[in-house]
């Protein structure tokens, strides 16, 4: 891991998915679950027994000012709220 990137699986019903959100903080996976529509996200932190949990939400707001022409004219915004850290068995 030269370059601090760490993984975060997602986690259902106390199970892992297959979902698995690279960032080197645990609040950048929660904004990608987060704009995929997750509201409650917890993420699960390779190779540790941490396990972050968030709160999730999504705004569309206006494209930024100097957005490129493709981008739509509303995008989607995530928020995430940190709730704490679980610690697995």
């Amino acid at each position: 891991m030269a370059d601090g990137k760490k993984y975060f699986v997602l986690m259902e019903s106390g199970k892992d998915t297959t979902q698995v959100f690279a960032s080197k903080q645990p609040r950048g996976a929660a904004l990608k679950a987060a704009t995929r529509g997750h509201t409650d996200i917890k993420l699960r932190e390779r190779g540790t027994k941490r396990v972050h949990h968030f709160t999730g939400s999504i705004s569309m707001v206006p494209k930024p000012a100097g957005g490129p022409d493709w981008l739509p004219d509303q995008i989607k915004k995530a928020n995430v709220k940190k709730q704490g850290i679980l610690h697995l068995d």
